[in-house]
């Protein structure tokens, strides 16, 4: 979002974080979303799914449409992408170990 910020391109990034604030700007959901608007889900590395499949729970609860979860590296040998087959949200993963050249 920034580099895209930099080359003159607006993309309404924001962040859903693990619990609530009670002070400052409050909630899970952080960032210039409103209800009803589209949204990706994006995750670093992903050994199971479940903190993406908690955000895209608290992105769902803010009112927001999850459309996609992406994770960039994915060690979850499947795992990730069955969670997110079983509540209906599009996932893809960039990387896997062995794209790293990583046995398991």
């Amino acid at each position: 979002a920034v580099v895209d910020n930099l080359r003159g391109r607006d993309i309404n990034a924001f962040s859903i974080r693990k619990m609530a604030k009670q002070y400052g700007i409050t909630g899970r959901v952080v960032g210039p979303v409103t209800a009803g608007m589209s949204v990706a889900i994006l995750e670093d590395t992903t050994t199971t799914g479940g903190a993406a499949l908690d955000a895209a729970e608290a992105a769902t609860a803010a009112g927001l449409r999850v459309v996609q979860a992406i994770a960039l590296v994915d060690r979850s040998d499947g795992r990730a992408a069955d969670a997110f087959e079983d509540v209906s949200i599009p996932y893809v993963a960039l990387v896997v170990p062995k794209d790293l050249g990583v046995k398991r």
